[in-house]
């Protein structure tokens, strides 16, 4: 059995992996998902959400090693909390996640990609806290091969994205270079173009490199092709080195 945290991206909460848990749960795995910060459930307003509280929910949230899994933007808290405190990471899964680079805020990076394909789809709140998914792009970016009952669900659930910890670049990572790291690349991604995932991952091993045939929410279109992956991951031999050895 392996301990899985659930980590959500933008404009998401701990809801969304529903069916993932479920399907985990299934396989034998414990998995659980959490708000981050002015999301779902939690109250914190958005203009006092950071990066260094996302990283922290996510460590209080963890009573014994977990496999940590961040979906999209989720990718950015998930490596803050894993520098802070590997001892409570087993591995991390990036899942069509960004994988901060040095220097560079997440928004940063996405602008950076070879392709803007989020241009038009997301737009700021006058007072400049948060943006929000435009309800007319969010099929054909997010959720294009999401059924219409997944569609009608997500939809009402999507919540304002506070702009600072997006804002916000990672300080030098010394503890992450050498936690155990995993990317699912989701290969019809109409939201972070699949080539600059590959980009992005081509720094882990290559055995920890996998793809799904999904775009960019598979929670919602895939979740037991997802459960499955995961469940093979855990079952991965651990710390691989970058050219696929074992240390020592």
């Amino acid at each position: 059995m392996a301990r899985f945290l659930l980590i959500h991206g933008s404009c998401h909460g701990a809801w969304c992996w529903r069916e993932v848990i479920a399907e985990l749960a299934t396989l034998g795995h414990d998995a659980k998902a959490i708000d981050l910060p002015a999301h779902g459930d939690d109250p914190t307003p958005a203009a006092a959400a950071t990066l260094d509280l996302y990283a922290e929910t996510i460590l209080t949230a963890i009573e014994a090693p977990v496999t940590l899994v961040g979906h999209s933007a989720g990718g950015y808290p998930i490596t803050l909390a894993a520098e802070r405190a590997p001892e409570k990471i087993t591995r991390l899964v990036y899942l069509c996640a960004y994988v901060p680079a040095p220097g560079l805020s997440m928004i940063e990076m996405r602008r950076a990609g070879p392709s803007q394909p989020l241009a038009g789809a997301v737009h700021a709140d006058p007072d400049g806290i948060s943006y929000r998914i435009d309800p007319e792009k969010a099929r054909t970016t997010f959720f294009h091969d999401c059924s219409e009952a997944a569609l009608a669900d997500t939809l009402p659930r999507l919540c304002p994205e506070p702009i600072a910890p997006q804002s916000t670049a990672l300080p030098p990572l010394h503890h992450w270079p050498s936690v155990e790291k995993h990317y699912i690349r989701c290969d019809d991604d109409h939201a972070i173009p699949p080539g600059y995932q590959t980009t992005m991952s081509a720094g882990f091993p290559p055995a920890h490199v996998s793809a799904l045939p999904t775009g960019h929410s598979p929670f919602l279109s895939a979740p037991a092709l997802l459960a499955r992956r995961l469940d093979e991951i855990a079952r991965t031999r651990p710390n691989l080195r970058p050219d696929g050895d074992t240390p020592g």
